[in-house]
Formats: C-alpha cells, structure tokens, sequence
C-alpha cells in the first residue's frame, strides 16, 4: 500500500496522504509550536502586515495563519517555505535559538550537541540544522520523518536545487507527481522548480541529509500563458 498517492479528486497540484499517527500523549499545543507561533507572530507585526495580507504574500488560509500563530496547529515544511518567502526569511530562522553561545568556531563548526532543531508534530518531522550560523548560500539538515511523516500533501516549486542521501529508512519522494521509493544509501539532487514533496511509506523512522541551496528561495516564476 502507498502511503502516499495522487488524489483523483484534487487538483493535479494536490496528493493524499494518510493521517500520521501522534504517539500517545503529545500535547498538540506543545512548546515548539507556542514558540513558533510567537515568533512568526513577532516577525509579521515587524513587517507590518496584518494577517490577510500575510495570507494573500504566502497562498496560505487566514484560519490557519491563526491557528500556527497561536499555537494551535504545526505547519508543514511547505507551509513554512511559502512563510519564509513571504517574509523574506530562510526556513532556518524558523528553528529554535541556539542555546549556546557564538564562539570563533561556530562561524564554520556546528557540533552535535549545538544542532537547532524544527519539531513540526503533526507532520511527524523533525529537523536539525547541520550548516553554520554564517552558511549564505547553502543549508544542510539532518530530516527524521516518522513512518507516515511527510512534507505536506501539496507539492511546491521554487527557484534553486535541492539534493540529500538517505542515511536510514525509506523516503518516497514525489518529484513532477512522479513517486520515487529512495532506500538506505540512495541520493538525489534536482532543480526545486520541479513541483516536489515526499514522505515516508515505511514502518520504520527515516533519516536523510537533506541540502537546500539558496537558504531562501524566491518564488517560481509564473508560467507564460
């Protein structure tokens, strides 16, 4: 069985993928989705943009734009793309703040233990940025994508290349509404204008490396009609 497929009653723009299942016990207004609501909530009120305006920048819902703000719902990794697009921030300004404070090193030397991290509960995804506070044209994560986890159920497009290699699990990445079953060892690379998403099929947690370049995108340009 598929754990993630094209819908047939959704736009071509759109896929299917079963609810991921939250382990017992997970508070869905946790402490990572509080902290991101409020920081998204900052950073709108900087740019000085109400929250319909920020929906109509980012093609996201204004009752969602609500509910991430305070805390009621995680965003998806493509949710949190259009946001930073939107608010000309890279998806890394959306993880925690280091805990630890900068030394000379930390300019080219990110250690195990000083990783930030992106939790997005309902989404069964978690995140660690691996590249430097200084990296400007580049990005490197670390993705865990609990079985059933994925990066949303509509694909994405935008400017730039993205490229990783699955260090554990299964990872089906969905590339032009085309499914591709990647395995332990498996590596990819492609131009992110290609419509994309993915997700994880199998029984098991995955583990991929996962490199974005630019940092921030900018938004693909619209087709000639």
């Amino acid at each position: 069985m598929e754990s993630c497929r094209l819908s047939e009653t959704s736009s071509t723009s759109q896929i299917e993928i079963p609810a991921f299942n939250q382990s017992e016990g997970t508070d869905l207004d946790s402490h990572d989705e509080r902290r991101l609501g409020v920081r998204l909530k900052a950073l709108r009120r900087e740019r000085r943009l109400s929250l319909h305006q920020l929906a109509e920048l980012s093609s996201l819902s204004t009752g969602m734009l609500s509910q991430i703000e305070r805390g009621l719902s995680s965003p998806s990794l493509r949710s949190l793309r259009l946001l930073g697009v939107a608010l000309g921030v890279p998806i890394s300004w959306f993880f925690a703040a280091p805990e630890h404070d900068e030394t000379p090193e930390s300019r080219y030397i990110t250690r195990r233990g000083h990783r930030r991290l992106l939790k997005l509960t309902l989404t069964g995804v978690m995140k660690e940025l691996l590249s430097p506070a200084s990296s400007e044209f580049m990005e490197m994560y670390e993705l865990l994508l609990q079985p059933g986890g994925s990066s949303g159920t509509d694909f994405y497009s935008h400017q730039g290349e993205k490229a990783g290699v699955v260090v554990t699990g299964t990872l089906q990445l969905w590339l032009d509404k085309q499914p591709y079953l990647l395995r332990e060892g498996d590596s990819f690379q492609f131009p992110s204008l290609l419509p994309h998403c993915f997700d994880n099929p199998g029984r098991e947690p995955s583990r991929v490396i996962w490199v974005v370049t630019p940092p921030m995108p900018k938004k693909a340009a619209a087709p000639e009609s």
